[in-house]
């Protein structure tokens, strides 16, 4: 997305002087570290060139540079000779998010706000909160606490990855390495438990996709899914349930963050255990990806209709939902309290 930065957001930004609210801080860090582009309009320079304080507004010309300036459009044929020089820049700023320069307006100006709504723009100009609101929602994930699992970003584990841990990976996928570190610089995040002796046992890396082919023959699916890219338990963890566990944390993501399916690229031929237990748990066969199988579990944020299938089959396909209608048989046990 593109937004449109008003003079009033501008100043506080790079004026060190004025306190910097957390909202537009962190509105800012996520819109960069997400690829949004924050522009100012050429009526925002003459904003600043009316400031008194000729320090500030030095610095403040200064710090310009680190943003885009919007070209200059047409005069805005809202202002009259009566219009005056901060009417007029505002009238300029909204204008241009009338004619489409930028998704939304981002301003703290309740005037603004109000010549918005008798312009039908009212729903595109953001005060900060709003603007910080959304981004949270576009782009922060809520994550997982599991006993005994990790939630790690990669580059914290690149140190260990010549560990034995690793072998096996390594002489399945040469390009293995620099895979791992391509995705530390991405900040790819793994669901992490480690043995007895401090070492890695166990290993989950994850991340979201969307819109990208999941096997050979093209299949996209729709919406957001969760992709388990690499799924290790060693051999000093097994049997300690730590799939289950990796497995109890993609679904609570998944279910956290909204994402419609889940899936895995696997050598099932080295990994059979793993593809039993994802069968066990409503994954099924998708195709191949290279020399890889791809399994599939769908994840659906409403229940599904009921498709005729038994209770257990249902719950297996599609947890977290489950059917609880009247075919299904409920128990009441009673626990008796500890005596005295």
């Amino acid at each position: 997305m593109r937004f449109l930065l008003d003079t009033n957001i501008l100043i506080p930004l790079e004026d060190s002087r004025l306190p910097l609210k957390p909202s537009l801080a962190n509105f800012v860090r996520l819109a960069r570290e997400h690829g949004h582009q924050l522009v100012y309009h050429p009526a925002s320079k003459d904003d600043i060139s009316r400031d008194d304080d000729a320090e500030r507004k030095r610095q403040t010309f200064e710090r310009l540079a680190q943003y885009t300036c919007l070209e200059s459009g047409p005069s805005c044929p809202w202002d009259t000779s009566e219009t005056g020089p901060n009417d007029a820049a505002d009238n300029a700023i909204l204008f241009a998010l009338a004619c489409d320069a930028a998704d939304a307006l981002v301003t703290e100006d309740r005037g603004i706000h109000n010549k918005a709504k008798n312009r039908a723009l009212g729903e595109r100009v953001y005060a900060i909160q709003t603007a910080e609101d959304l981004l949270r929602r576009l782009h922060e994930t809520t994550t997982v606490q599991l006993p005994n699992i990790q939630n790690v970003p990669l580059h914290l584990l690149t140190p260990e990855l010549q560990d034995k841990f690793f072998t096996g990976l390594r002489s399945d996928y040469p390009d293995f390495d620099s895979w791992f570190r391509r995705k530390a610089r991405e900040q790819r995040k793994a669901w992490l438990c480690r043995d007895d002796a401090g070492k890695i046992g166990a290993l989950c890396i994850y991340a979201h996709q969307g819109g990208e082919a999941i096997n050979d023959a093209g299949l996209v699916l729709d919406g957001t899914s969760l992709k388990l890219c690499t799924f290790i338990v060693g051999p000093s963890n097994r049997g300690k349930k730590i799939g289950e566990l990796f497995l109890k944390a993609a679904f609570r993501y998944a279910t956290f963050n909204r994402l419609k399916h889940i899936f895995i690229h696997g050598n099932v031929d080295k990994q059979g255990i793993l593809f039993e237990l994802l069968t066990d748990f409503g994954f099924s066969e998708a195709g191949t990806f290279g020399n890889d199988v791809v399994y599939l579990k769908m994840h659906p944020e409403a229940p599904p209709n009921d498709d005729g299938s038994k209770p257990f089959e249902y719950c297996r396909r599609y947890f977290p939902h489950f059917r609880y209608d009247a075919s299904v048989r409920k128990f009441i046990i009673p626990i008796p309290l500890a005596s005295d």
